[in-house]
């Protein structure tokens, strides 16, 4: 086996990764997940900021 065939093994193998998770991301189980995150920059500022003061990971100006 020689460098040329590593080279395809390893280009294969991203290929196939892309792929799986090119599947996983747009499956339509995870369309809710795709739309709340969508929601996220509409969101009142105060539900927002309530939750992290809540938290204590909000930081002052």
């Amino acid at each position: 086996m020689d460098v040329n065939d590593m080279r395809v093994m390893v280009t294969m193998a991203s290929f196939v990764l892309f792929v799986a998770l090119a599947v996983h991301t747009w499956s339509r189980r995870r369309r809710p997940e795709h739309d709340a995150a969508a929601r996220l920059p509409f969101e009142e500022e105060g539900a927002a900021g309530q939750a992290e003061a809540e938290q204590g990971t909000r930081s002052a100006p």
